[in-house]
């Protein structure tokens, strides 16, 4: 992968390398990521899940501590509809604002903002996503030629210049949370980047031989798999994405890859205006993602289930109070921790108890005393609005989910009425042979069962448990 930029913000912050989101899609992800919590206690089961507005946030804290967080981008946040009018259109859309946030400049999956922004600047035929059909394509063909708009008009270049328009405007601290919506399909960007890698780079995909060895491995993927369909990542494609051969995931991800140094380079251009603004030295960079892409592992694409292709995500923070360049750190992290980071670096109190912890002492140099030595993340498959995993599997919605426990030597998938996974990472690090069912890993299953039940239990909802009412009054206890 060719990330200049983001290089250079690892060669200047700490990068942590085995980071990990706490759920998918985009909404639970970012669920977790905004509040500290688990999706156990967040709740925010799939996209269109309800975000509980009892729950305090990042962009909330910041107030208290005196910013006004502003937003580029999108949160994906479906509000709390109890209280909310029936006819209150924020209630037809999952892609609302967290609480707590400005929006300064809003670009939801429907992207009409940078659409109009396109004709604005001469592309009269901007008036529909269809901008992203690579010109001398059909729509729904698999094609590295590159679209009408050029690599100074993409979304990410329309954001960027947002950002950086704003905040000449600035004349106080600020905060923004800068989100970009690529790379995300549909699957196509302009030149240089849509040629910049060939569909042979990259590592071997982590796959079976074949989809059908793949489906059989477990009823959850055999279900997930035919739902698929190719339109999700190539826009007006049509058919389920088992059509699709082992070469088409590969010119697939050459494109993906090149939509991630296109990205690469408007954060760049971020930087450099940092730098330009004098405040290169005065500002906190977190940069990381909500989930990750499956790219054609496991014969698939998107996000989801319980691979490690759908979870391991990016983190890179520089600190420039607490110099630390090139520190790489190789604990467990969860993007439940960011929001606790940022209240520890404020100096400011989350209202409810957090399943995350600070990463500030990592950042300082510092090891962090009974860290986590085992990562966590969950995913819920329930459909609410149509029924059709509980039809399929004849289950209930709330036993349509699974946990996930990972450490360096075992992997651990619990699902709540459907068959466990253990995969032997040390022997098998692509995760093709389930061995829950070897009597010679009897015990392996037991001993991560049973850790993740307590991990479980130790992150139960503490926001009041923390609390006891004496003859003196409340005592609270605020653990670190």
């Amino acid at each position: 992968m060719k990330t200049p930029h983001i290089d250079a913000l690892a060669r200047e912050g700490t990068l942590f390398r085995q980071h990990y989101a706490g759920a998918a899609p985009c909404s639970p992800a970012r669920a977790t990521l905004y509040t500290g919590l688990y999706q156990m206690n967040h709740r925010v089961c799939r996209n269109g899940s309800p975000l509980d507005a009892r729950f305090d946030n990042l962009a909330l804290a910041a107030r208290r501590a005196g910013y006004d967080p502003t937003l580029f981008g999108y949160t994906d946040t479906a509000p709390d509809p109890r209280g909310m009018d029936a006819a209150d259109p924020h209630l037809t859309t999952y892609e609302g604002v967290l609480p707590g946030f400005t929006a300064r400049q809003l670009l939801p999956e429907h992207e009409r903002q940078w659409l109009s922004w396109l004709r604005s600047r001469g592309h009269a035929n901007a008036v529909s996503r269809d901008i992203h059909i690579p010109v001398g394509a059909q729509a729904g063909v698999i094609s590295d030629a590159a679209p009408a708009y050029s690599s100074d008009e993409t979304q990410t270049a329309f954001l960027a210049g947002e950002f950086i328009r704003w905040m000449g405007e600035q004349d106080r601290p600020w905060f923004a949370h800068v989100s970009f919506l690529r790379p995300h399909p549909p699957f196509s960007v302009p030149a240089p980047f849509n040629r910049m890698y060939k569909p042979g780079d990259g590592p071997a995909f982590a796959r079976a031989e074949n989809r059908e060895a793949e489906q059989e491995a477990h009823s959850y993927l055999a279900y997930a798999m035919s739902l698929t369909d190719k339109g999700s990542f190539i826009h007006g494609a049509q058919g389920p994405l088992s059509a699709w051969s082992s070469e088409n995931f590969a010119a697939i991800r050459a494109i993906y890859y090149g939509m991630i140094s296109e990205v690469d380079a408007q954060l760049g251009r971020i930087w450099q205006a940092l730098k330009d603004a004098g405040s290169w030295e005065n500002t906190l960079v977190v940069f990381t993602s909500d989930h990750a892409e499956m790219a054609g592992d496991h014969w698939t694409l998107g996000k989801g289930g319980f691979f490690d292709g759908s979870y391991h995500i990016p983190l890179i923070i520089r600190d420039p109070a607490n110099a630390a360049a090139g520190r790489i750190v190789d604990d467990f992290t969860s993007a439940a921790d960011i929001f606790p980071t940022l209240c520890a670096r404020l100096g400011i109190e989350a209202k409810n108890g957090l399943d995350g912890r600070s990463l500030m002492g990592f950042i300082r140099g510092e090891r962090a005393e009974g860290w986590r030595d085992a990562i966590f993340w969950e995913f819920d498959f329930r459909d609410i609005a149509n029924g059709e995993a509980e039809r399929h599997f004849g289950l209930r919605s709330n036993q349509c989910n699974l946990a996930v426990i990972r450490d360096g030597r075992f992997k651990y998938v619990h699902f709540t009425a459907l068959p466990p996974l253990l995969f032997n990472l040390g022997n098998d690090p692509m995760e093709l042979d389930d061995v829950a069912a070897d009597p010679a890993y009897a015990a392996i299953r037991l001993e991560y069962a049973e850790k993740l039940l307590s991990l479980r239990a130790r992150h139960l909802d503490q926001t009041l448990a923390y609390t006891e009412l004496t003859e003196k009054g409340p005592v609270t206890l605020r653990p670190r």
